[in-house]
């Protein structure tokens, strides 16, 4: 029986037409991860600087604190195992850090924009997205130099920062933090081009010190958080059917539509980036509506908190203790089995659905465009 074989015409129309699209097959050599943002990835950075998050946080995977706010582990901790690479160290933490394969320069509390406040008047960390920009200036400038010196096991080499993954998780406390101002919902709205502005600023500067390839998480539903729920104030008809609050929503999900368009102007700026927009929202908020087909319950209250309709109290949060005759009680305690919780502390999510969401979005199918963790460094000209 006679074969057929593709003729070198048909190969090379293949060929000319992958180019064109950006398409490729190849798995990228990430040697490194360079992550910015909040809470939702911060693996040590605000508890270095500010003191250590206690107990229970850590409990289900690290057996203790870890610097993270959660049970266990976050998405960039999944995003690290799944690329072959260790945990990511909080450029902050001095202790036991190890910079080889990259830095976290995440904060919990961290925005944007930077705030006119201190962290103990509005709880948003002064660590804003423009000083994580510093710190990583100053760490890409130094760690050569010292890594000619004595510090050669424990920071990347020169061509580590240009065939690195640069990670954004960043935008949510952008959002609440007007809210917390008692900002209406058309004053939060007016100053997210001025937030996103900040945020193509800083994607631009490190490009310009070699980053190429850039992965970029929209932000949450924030309108099905505990904490947000429970301090601001909303009426009966501003409820939707998984019981979040649809204005806080509706201006996350403005956000996300600015931030998109705002990746789509960079692809043009930045000829050589690869930069991928990952839909996080739609995992997170399919998992909360949808809860309890996935293995979950409760999607909308604290795994560890005090009291409330939500399980959270400000005054008294995940790990808090109040004195009881003289002596300190703990009553913010996790509850009794975190993997069927989603919400963790009224903030942040649990071990378990971090997993969920990073399993989603780790193949490709939330992203823009449709490509997978792994070949994140391959770019797509702009549509």
């Amino acid at each position: 029986m006679k074969t057929h074989r593709p003729s070198f015409f048909t190969i090379t129309l293949v060929v000319l037409l992958s180019a064109v699209r950006g398409e490729s097959s190849t798995d990228c050599d990430f040697r490194a991860i360079f992550n910015f943002g909040d809470s939702n990835s911060d693996t040590g950075g605000l508890s270095a600087a500010f003191g250590q998050a206690p107990p229970p946080h850590g409990e289900s995977f690290f057996h203790g604190p870890a610097g993270r706010y959660c049970d266990g582990r976050l998405k960039i901790d999944f995003m690290a195992e799944s690329l072959g690479l260790p945990y990511l160290s909080a450029y902050l933490d001095a202790v036991g850090s190890n910079f080889s394969h990259g830095a976290n320069f995440a904060t919990a509390g961290s925005t944007i924009r930077p705030q006119n406040s201190t962290l103990h008047q509005s709880g948003f960390s002064p660590i804003s997205l423009n000083v994580q920009w510093y710190q990583f200036n100053d760490f890409h400038r130094r760690s050569q130099i010292f890594r000619k010196q004595v510090f050669k096991q424990l920071l990347p080499k020169a061509e580590d920062f240009s065939r690195a993954l640069y990670t954004f998780d960043i935008g949510q406390n952008d959002l609440t933090a007007g809210y917390f101002l008692n900002m209406s919902t058309d004053e939060v709205r007016a100053y997210i081009p001025d937030v996103l502005d900040q945020f193509k600023t800083v994607v631009k500067y490190l490009y310009g010190q070699g980053g190429r390839s850039f992965w970029i998480h929209n932000t949450g539903p924030v309108g099905c958080l505990p904490y947000v729920m429970d301090r601001l104030l909303i009426t009966a008809g501003q409820v939707d059917r998984a019981g979040c609050a649809n204005p806080f929503n509706e201006v996350a999900q403005h956000f996300n539509k600015k931030l998109k368009e705002a990746v789509a102007q960079l692809r043009v700026d930045l000829p050589h980036a690869a930069l991928t927009y990952v839909d996080v929202y739609s995992v997170k908020y399919t998992l909360i509506s949808r809860a309890k087909q996935f293995g979950f319950v409760h999607p909308l209250r604290a795994c560890c908190g005090h009291g409330g309709k939500y399980n959270y109290n400000k005054q008294v949060g995940c790990g808090g203790k109040v004195k009881i005759n003289g002596k300190e009680v703990l009553v913010g305690k996790p509850c009794q089995d975190p993997s069927v919780m989603i919400n963790w502390d009224g903030v942040h999510y649990t071990q378990a659905a971090n997993k969920w969401v990073f399993d989603r979005i780790a193949d490709g199918s939330f992203s823009d465009p449709p490509i997978p963790l792994r070949m994140a460094c391959h770019r797509h000209p702009p549509s």
